[in-house]
């Protein structure tokens, strides 16, 4: 019996976490609509108890070790700890994010923070994927749930349309994922990544059904990573959504999506680095050309936050790209960053309200600085690091993936990337000039959440002063590299 269970205790944060949604779900149905915040606030203490499970697991050390469980379909490491922490904490600052604006627009469901549990769930099945098989398992879990938050503004045309356009291109996405695992199986005989890292080990020719595989498959996780040119759900998915679906989309998602595009080109192809590089090259090119330009002409802040996220996967695909333990480990210090950025972003736009109505135009911001001057300095400071100017910390998080770019020779992707983070910085200072120059249009409502206040100070502080301190997450972005990579 204490064997049967041992098998188990890997995935010990996921169990806990499918159970936890099954509990909610029967607690919200006998309990009605009006437990809406009671599920939410146990939906995060049942993140919280992942985490500290998986704190507190069995995990390898930082040395490249790892646990491999489930014959093969699941792997713990220090890579996966890494990256599960990220997730965890960007559900639940999500979760949190939701109470005020659920309680404002009548859309208290207690449906809605399960939804989220089960695509937490999905994400962290995602990054511990060591098969084909339960990657595609981790997407459609985390996908399913994802279509329906999108929508879960029933009354309004937009969300609707959100949930629907995301719903039909994932589906589209999910074909090509399939297609490109079933090529990959049916040309290299097996769907787990280390028999495949084996079977490509000191291989000298590779068949040309291979790499179609391997281009299925990357077309299908850019889809989830919304990389250009498989972006074009995003603008309207961000503006539909309900503002906590969009925060929620801008962070977790996309960590969970990136983590598993780092495992899958590390790990089974990692020995096949001149097939796939010049994919993630353009990749990351077309999409931080597209985010800086195409978010010029935006006037909805939603919208804006959209292409703003598009250019952002194409510089942490920069690091990516290099293919070497030093793009890996800046890949994940951008993460870190970029999930800050946003959750502290899009805290101040949850924020603002003139008329009991939220504020998603940029014109709105007129006059903010003058209104709420803290709220108006919180915002500054996530735009002046969104943009990459220093010493705020989305420069150094650009630094390093710059850097890995240039150390392996990719000249041209950190030029692009540069030139990208000069033409973005355009939209991100425009925000900043409207509200403190611009004249005040209405005048905006006072009343700030705690939590919401508690987020954004934090954020702030974090972003404002990460050159202070860096070495603590310098350090445990290079132990989760070196698991991956060992």
């Amino acid at each position: 019996m204490t064997m049967a269970f041992a098998q188990f205790t890997p995935a010990l944060p996921e169990i806990i976490l499918a159970v936890a949604a099954m509990v909610l779900l029967m607690f919200g149905v006998f309990r009605g609509d009006g437990s809406t915040r009671s599920v939410t606030w146990m939906a995060v203490l049942s993140l919280v108890i992942a985490w500290f499970a998986l704190m507190s697991g069995d995990m390898p050390d930082g040395s490249g070790g790892k646990i491999v469980a489930f014959n093969g379909l699941f792997v713990n490491d220090g890579f996966g700890l890494f990256m599960k922490t990220l997730v965890l904490l960007a559900s639940s600052l999500a979760l949190i994010m939701s109470l005020g604006y659920m309680r404002t627009e009548n859309m208290e469901r207690f449906e809605f923070p399960v939804l989220i549990v089960l695509a937490t769930l999905g994400m962290l099945v995602m990054i511990s994927a060591n098969d084909l098989m339960s990657l595609y398992l981790g997407i459609e879990l985390q996908s399913l749930s994802l279509y329906i938050v999108a929508a879960f503004k029933r009354d309004s045309e937009k969300a609707t349309e959100a949930g629907l356009k995301y719903f039909v291109l994932g589906a589209l996405s999910s074909g090509m994922l399939l297609y490109g695992a079933s090529m990959i199986y049916g040309y290299a005989g097996s769907t787990n990544f280390d028999d495949l890292a084996k079977s490509f080990h000191g291989a000298e020719h590779i068949s040309v059904g291979l790499i179609v595989g391997m281009v299925f498959l990357f077309a299908g996780l850019a889809f989830k990573i919304s990389a250009v040119p498989f972006h074009m759900w995003t603008p309207d998915v961000y503006e539909g959504a309900p503002t906590p679906v969009t925060a929620f989309f801008a962070v977790a998602p996309k960590v969970a999506a990136l983590a598993l595009l780092a495992r899958v080109i590390m790990s089974p192809f990692g020995e096949l680095i001149d097939q796939w590089q010049q994919i993630i090259v353009v990749l990351s090119m077309a999409s931080m050309v597209l985010g800086a330009v195409a978010a010029v002409g935006q006037r909805n802040i939603k919208r804006l936050m959209a292409y703003s996220s598009i250019g952002h996967v194409g510089f942490a695909l920069v690091g990516l790209a290099s293919g070497t333990n030093e793009g890996v480990r800046g890949v994940l210090i951008y993460l870190i960053i970029y999930l800050v950025m946003n959750v502290g972003t899009f805290a101040v736009i949850l924020s603002m309200r003139v008329k009991d109505t939220m504020v998603e135009s940029i014109d709105d911001l007129a006059g903010l600085g003058r209104n709420q001057p803290l709220l108006a300095m919180a915002m500054a400071i996530f735009m002046f690091s969104l943009a990459g100017i220093p010493p705020m910390a989305g420069f150094f998080g650009k630094f390093y993936v710059f850097m890995a770019a240039i150390n392996s020779g990719l000249y041209a992707l950190a030029i692009v990337g540069v030139v990208a983070s000069v033409v973005g910085a355009f939209y991100y200072l425009r925000i900043i000039k409207i509200m403190y120059f611009d004249e005040p249009v209405e005048a905006f409502e006072k009343p700030l959440r705690t939590e919401m206040g508690a987020i954004m100070t934090v954020a702030g502080l974090f972003t404002l002063f990460f050159f202070v301190l860096p070495a603590p997450f310098l350090a445990a972005a290079q132990s989760a590299a070196q698991a991956l990579l060992p």
